[in-house]
């Protein structure tokens, strides 16, 4: 009998006393797990923590860091030394900052009306496209894949006093040369039409996308009743795409308010000139051009951050003021 009532237990059948205090059953088993979100799904927040990592080192650190530099003196090799808000206050009182932030709105806003504009146009043609609709979506896309750099070369040599195309076109029509990189106003406009070359077909595929998600019914509908193309592009077109307008607004005014490359390579072309001074006249000094010539040819770090971080408070407040005035005019229709 020993033998026989011994057998299932050395069988694999679990021991009643321990079946009856829960160890070894189910009940164990689910207990045993690991707690909490963190010991559930480690692996999956290891498999994304190099993000984060590359985030932290390259991204979280130097903006951290930038902001303690804002209040300190500082000229990269020697020791810092802390002077509280003397930055802040010596940029309030900084002419050449307000000249620049000024050069930069004008650029912003003769960049980014005529090009969602014109945005709205192309993605509007494009819906309506039958052939080649594919071509075309690429071939709108590609100056803004395209390099800055080389971009603005090539529109230093087309709007050149000297030799460019347009002065050249301008001379076969009779016309008087017009200096546009040496005027203050055709500066802004060549930096403008640099800037509207390079992201029309970027934001007319986002407004392509919200056109294909418009009910064709209401155009049909419109059509029976007697719209033509423009009151149908005024009347349905821009109403059904105003949160897609928001969106654009507020990129482009992030994307307006840090121009730098164009002026910077613009005018770095002509070794006579400082490739940081904005041409002439300071005209295409923008904020963030005024804030590297600051940091790196003046070796003042600290000042520099100061305009960084300045530059950052008017491009939220920037970027609020538009979403207000949007979001109201949204309410209001």
């Amino acid at each position: 009998m020993s033998a026989s009532t011994s057998a299932p237990a050395s069988a694999g059948l679990p021991d009643p006393a321990s079946a009856a205090s829960g160890r070894g059953g189910p009940a164990h088993a689910r207990r045993a797990r690991p707690k909490g979100l963190l010991g559930r799904y480690w692996p999956q927040y290891l498999s994304i923590s190099p993000f984060f990592l590359l985030f932290a080192v390259f991204m979280l650190v130097p903006v951290l860091f930038s902001f303690y530099l804002a209040f300190q003196k500082w000229n990269g090799l020697g020791e810092m030394k802390f002077v509280g808000l003397q930055n802040f206050e010596s940029l309030m009182q900084d002419q050449t900052f307000w000249l620049s932030l000024k050069n930069t709105f004008l650029i912003w806003f003769m960049s980014t009306v005529p090009t969602l504009f014109l945005a709205l146009l192309v993605a509007n043609m494009l819906n309506s496209a039958v052939r080649l609709s594919g071509f075309y979506r690429i071939a709108y896309f590609v100056p803004n894949v395209t390099s800055v750099v080389a971009v603005t070369i090539f529109f230093g040599s087309v709007f050149s006093t000297n030799f460019g195309l347009i002065n050249a076109i301008l001379q076969w029509l009779s016309a008087s040369p017009v200096p546009w990189l040496v005027n203050e106003w055709t500066i802004k406009m060549v930096i403008a039409a640099i800037s509207c070359w390079q992201w029309t077909g970027y934001n007319a595929i986002i407004y392509l996308a919200g056109l294909q998600a418009v009910p064709s019914e209401l155009y049909e509908a419109a059509r029976i009743d007697g719209a033509g193309p423009v009151q149908l592009f005024f009347r349905i077109t821009i109403p059904m795409l105003r949160p897609i307008i928001l969106f654009t607004v507020v990129v482009s005014t992030i994307n307006g308010m840090q121009t730098f490359t164009e002026p910077q390579v613009l005018f770095g072309i002509n070794s006579a000139n400082n490739a940081s001074s904005g041409g002439p006249g300071s005209a295409g000094l923008t904020a963030i051009l005024y804030f590297y010539r600051e940091a790196f040819n003046n070796n003042d770090y600290g000042y520099g951050a100061a305009i960084a971080w300045a530059v950052f408070v008017v491009i939220l407040l920037f970027t609020a003021i538009n979403w207000r005035l949007v979001q109201r005019r949204e309410r209001g229709l």
